[in-house]
């Protein structure tokens, strides 16, 4: 943690379904001895059901407002590792809350995506086409991710373990440096000197 990050996630991982966030926030957790909060997990715990039941019994809207306060909660509570649900960036209180934190998105193209979420049994945004859909997302939601995080990882061809690795290094490094690399996040969006780990 960065010495002017006194409060929250030591760490939030932000990107789309199959970028394999969940995954990779318990290995880096389990690297620093921390713990892995994802807050789909936390979402499901307080409407006490399943995310597709949600989507069906009470709407996307629903779903949007549990997440948007899951994500409050952890951001102010969890001092481990945080994954965020896909489209938990959508909402531009969260985008905000983000600001406070260091971000690292976990990138993914469409092929890797598609094989990941295989068919998106349990995915509600992904009924239909789902190769269309997870295009359409991933197209949506790419620029937003890029404007929350400090670091870009593309996870593409790689498995967990290797992710894992690249994001801990940057976390490290920065750690060692006593950078804080959300001092010029503003600076960096959309542009092409924008960080990226483990390439």
């Amino acid at each position: 943690m960065s010495a002017s990050q006194t409060k929250g996630p030591r760490l939030v991982l932000v990107g789309p379904m199959g970028a394999g966030k969940t995954t990779v926030a318990r290995l880096l957790a389990e690297r620093w001895g921390l713990e892995a909060r994802d807050t789909d997990d936390d979402v499901e715990a307080a409407a006490g059901k399943p995310i597709p039941e949600i989507f069906v019994d009470d709407g996307e809207d629903r779903f949007r407002a549990l997440e948007r306060d899951a994500v409050a909660a952890a951001l102010a509570t969890h001092p481990g590792v945080l994954a965020l649900g896909g489209g938990a960036v959508l909402d531009p209180t969260t985008r905000q809350a983000l600001r406070d934190v260091r971000v690292a998105f976990l990138s993914v193209g469409l092929s890797d995506a598609v094989k990941r979420v295989g068919l998106g049994t349990g995915r509600p945004l992904l009924l239909g086409n789902v190769r269309s859909r997870v295009k359409a997302l991933l197209d949506e939601r790419q620029p937003i991710y890029t404007e929350v995080a400090d670091v870009t990882v593309p996870t593409d061809g790689r498995g967990p373990d290797e992710v894992a690795e690249a994001v801990a290094s940057w976390v490290e490094d920065a750690d060692r440096e006593g950078r804080d690399d959300r001092d010029d996040r503003d600076d960096r969006n959309g542009r092409p000197g924008r960080p990226e780990a483990g390439r």
